[in-house]
């Protein structure tokens, strides 16, 4: 058994705007602001808070499965990278 935290996958990167640093993520699971999350793809694999969310420019506190969310993001992302939550 290893040390790790327990991860589950929330969902994938659809799209990045890089100008502004938004992530585009399809949810598969509930995420939430607060919540701990990671991204793995390519080289590329970070932890960060989710600190806000968007849905059609709203803030949102928490997304279900099957809806879109745009993320501040802090480093650069492509489509096809997975989420997970820690």
């Amino acid at each position: 058994m290893s040390n790790q935290q327990q991860e589950v996958l929330v969902g994938e990167v659809t799209h990045f705007f890089q100008k502004i640093m938004v992530a585009i993520i399809k949810v598969s699971k509930g995420l939430a602001t607060g919540d701990e999350i990671r991204i793995q793809g390519g080289e590329i694999d970070f932890t960060q808070k989710v600190k806000s969310m968007e849905m059609d420019h709203q803030k949102v506190k928490k997304v279900k499965a099957g809806q879109s969310v745009g993320l501040e993001i802090e480093t650069r992302v492509r489509p096809g990278y997975k989420v997970f939550k820690i």
